[in-house]
């Protein structure tokens, strides 16, 4: 099979090398072209290079190439995949920073929350203008692969206004899948099957079975309370189990944005989160573990090419979807996954218009959907709040209406949870401004923001969030690294 499939914002290195690799381990696939594209080209150049070893190790015809020139890699595409971060590191600080300033605590902020909602307004219109070229000038039909937070916002909008194919994608249901089949005991994950169902970092765990016998609640939470690590690691997505009934998908740090009562008060939430990785809940701790993932690899990357030249492995192909749905909608071989899409019936008690993260099937005829999930009550009204946040943001980067902006802002529950209206408007002006270079539809609201801020006598603080640890050095790092060898 020969076509070709785009990579966008490919200068996020590992995550394209196991996109590439995955799909490199369908046999079919030798011939196709991989096209790279970013806007920097010194990390274009060194993940090509990365890929290139890959290619010539394996002696495989995959041609890649790499250009800056986005239109001219999207020509002739029968697949896009969008792993693009709009602003980079440097506006995602202030994601984190400035909402701090008005005492809104992420862990994250990539999803909903003050700094998940900003991203959006930055990923929206670039989202917009992808969906352009690739009706323009990539195959007919082509399929776009969004992969890029906040994952919700992007796929509605590249659906709702871009008209284009497009599905998002995550691994949140298979991580936490792999959680319930170790406190259970399962020898793989092969013996666990499950329904997961709600919106994007909000999905649910609502029927479990292992060896086909069904799991109740208090099985489930006796295996993570009686488990070493879990018990601490995941203490908030246990509490929720309890309450709600059904194990959330995600991540403990995760989580605790979106559900305001562990996260809306600064002694609190040390209660509920665990410091030994940043996934579990550390102020900022996405932002340090991306800060210090870049540096290593720009300090490290002839380590990163020596380990290049590796051959591939199709027992180590990971569980990430990209490969497994360009597989069956190439080959027939059907994949079973959950997938984001907009709703339409798909969950029964959630808008039609949200997007849902739902199980589905794909084959050569598409991806197909189960519908008629309803959720729990209480996992539809959580996930209920975040999608009226999610269409406010949405509409408020298509129409660049600053106003309805803010009240997106206002109305996300741990903002809502934090901070007075008076507090959201001066925030949000506060950032705008600071990133008015990457929200152009926002040009004409900036003059007056930076009045208002000029004026404004709300009281703000510099806060560094109540768990947050230090970029650590490549030193720190190195001698981590070190340590660990010595101790396996």
């Amino acid at each position: 099979m020969s076509f070709k499939i785009v990579i966008i914002g490919a200068g996020s290195v590992g995550f394209t090398k196991k996109l590439f690799t995955d799909i490199l381990c369908v046999p079919e696939f030798r011939d196709v072209e991989f096209a790279l594209t970013d806007l920097s080209e010194r990390n274009l150049q060194m993940i090509k290079s990365i890929l290139d070893r890959v290619v010539e190790f394996n002696r495989l015809p995959t041609k890649v190439t790499a250009t800056t020139d986005r239109r001219a890699a999207l020509e002739g595409a029968r697949y896009i995949i969008s792993c693009v971060r709009v602003g980079g590191l440097e506006a995602y600080a202030d994601d984190i920073r400035i909402p701090l300033k008005y005492g809104i605590d992420q862990c994250v902020g990539d999803t909903i929350c003050a700094g998940g909602i900003l991203y959006g307004q930055r990923n929206i219109p670039v989202i917009l203008d992808f969906c352009k070229d690739i009706l323009e000038v990539a195959e007919p039909g082509a399929k776009f692969l969004n992969y890029a937070n906040p994952m919700a916002m992007n796929t509605w909008a590249a659906i709702e206004y871009g008209k284009v194919d497009t599905v998002g994608l995550c691994h949140g249901v298979q991580h936490g899948a792999d959680q319930i089949a170790e406190v259970l005991g399962a020898k793989s994950r092969t013996e666990l099957d499950y329904i997961c169902s709600g919106i994007n970092h909000q999905t649910w765990f609502i029927d479990l079975r292992l060896n086909g016998r069904k799991i109740g609640k208090d099985e489930l939470v006796a295996a993570f309370e009686a488990h070493p690590v879990y018990s601490q690691q995941e203490k908030l997505r246990i509490d929720v189990l309890k309450r709600f009934g059904v194990y959330s998908t995600e991540s403990n740090g995760h989580l605790s944005e979106y559900l305001p009562w562990y996260r809306k008060r600064p002694d609190e939430i040390t209660r509920w989160i665990d410091m030994s990785d940043w996934i579990h809940g550390e102020t900022g701790g996405y932002l340090r573990y991306s800060t210090e993932t870049r540096n290593w690899f720009e300090t490290e990357f002839p380590q990163f090419l020596e380990s290049a030249a590796r051959p591939i492995d199709p027992a180590k192909r990971s569980n990430e979807h990209a490969s497994h749905i360009l597989e069956a909608l190439e080959t027939n071989r059907v994949y079973r996954g959950h997938f984001n899409v907009k709703n339409n019936g798909i969950v029964t008690n959630l808008p039609q218009d949200a997007i849902i993260e739902s199980p589905g099937f794909v084959d050569r005829f598409g991806i197909n959907m189960a519908a008629g999930i309803t959720l729990p009550e209480a996992c539809a009204a959580t996930c209920t709040s975040s999608i009226n946040v999610q269409r406010m943001s949405v509409h408020a980067a298509i129409s660049g209406d600053i106003d309805l902006l803010k009240l997106a802002v206002l109305h996300d529950p741990l903002v809502g949870a934090v901070s007075t209206p008076e507090e959201v408007w001066q925030m949000v002006d506060e950032m705008v401004v600071a990133q008015a270079r990457w929200l152009p539809q926002y040009a004409d609201a900036v003059p007056a923001a930076k009045e208002r801020l000029s004026k404004s006598r709300i009281k703000t603080r510099e806060w560094a969030g109540a768990a947050r640890r230090d970029v650590r050095s490549i030193e720190e790092l190195r001698a981590e690294k070190t340590a660990l060898k010595q101790a396996v």
